[in-house]
């Protein structure tokens, strides 16, 4: 159990500094299309040093190609609000991403939520409200685009569990890193954007981060239920407010603190209990 506390740990930090990453790629003027293909891109790479003999059967590669569209879209969505929008602001909206997960996991998975998984529930929804109510600082594209985000990415969470069911922990990154980068493909042909990036430092840090996420939230994943461990890494949300409060300068930081304090309560009600 320790080590699962560990790889929740470790995914909070990743989680926390990819976001600070990915802001800084984009207020750089880099695309949110192109700096989701080279994530996906150098993760390919990475994978195939660490991959071991993959069996694929037909359930495994539907799970895959869901998970890899579902993948893409959200790291896509989670970029472009990034881009337009305030960390501090966007980061706590996350804390639902445990909701879609129960929801879908009840039916795909057969996880079945308590009843102090719903009180849970409405403390996320109630510590909404102060974060986004700071006045003059609530973006509602991106607020938006982080809804989109968080929606794909929760179900992305399901699809992550089953192909690890199916398969292993290492198989299941370099399967998603894989599926991802096919298409994040298409997204950045069909946006008609060039490869081409000239921040390399930050984006290979976000690679790496990306990457550490990625593992340590498998290997979480492999160890307990889905919506449960989302919870748990919600966690970041906290520290994600004093970056974007350090970093970028970005005010009303008492009352994001105080409803990202709310929002993990909730969160983890939902494991605790």
């Amino acid at each position: 159990m320790l080590l699962t506390y560990i790889g929740i740990l470790v995914r909070i930090f990743s989680n926390s500094y990819l976001n600070v990453f990915q802001k800084l790629l984009t207020n750089k003027g880099e695309k949110s299309s192109v700096v989701n293909f080279f994530t996906y891109l150098g993760l390919s790479g990475i994978g195939l040093f660490f991959i071991n003999n993959i069996t694929f059967t037909p359930d495994i590669l539907i799970n895959v190609l869901i998970m890899g569209c579902l993948g893409a879209l959200g790291n896509y969505f989670i970029i472009k609000a990034l881009s337009i929008g305030e960390l501090s602001t966007l980061a706590p909206i996350n804390s639902y991403k445990p909701i879609v997960a129960m929801l879908i996991g009840i039916f795909y998975l057969k996880e079945i939520p308590s009843f102090p998984a719903i009180t849970g529930i409405f403390l996320i929804i109630g510590g909404t409200f102060f974060v986004l109510e700071v006045k003059g600082n609530t973006n509602k594209t991106a607020v938006l685009y982080r809804v989109l985000a968080l929606i794909f990415s929760g179900a992305e969470a399901v699809f992550i569990k089953k192909v690890i069911l199916l398969s292993d922990i290492t198989s299941a990154f370099f399967l998603w890193a894989f599926s991802g980068l096919i298409f994040s493909s298409i997204f950045v042909t069909l946006a008609g954007h060039k490869l081409k990036i000239s921040s390399y430092k930050y984006q290979l840090l976000l690679i790496l981060a990306v990457g550490v996420m990625q593992y340590s939230t498998n290997f979480v994943f492999s160890k307990i239920n889905v919506s449960y461990a989302l919870a748990l890494f919600q966690l970041s949300t906290l520290l994600s407010v004093f970056l974007g409060a350090n970093i970028f300068k970005e005010s009303g930081f008492i009352r994001k603190l105080a409803g990202s304090l709310i929002m993990v309560a909730g969160a983890c009600i939902i494991i605790l209990f």
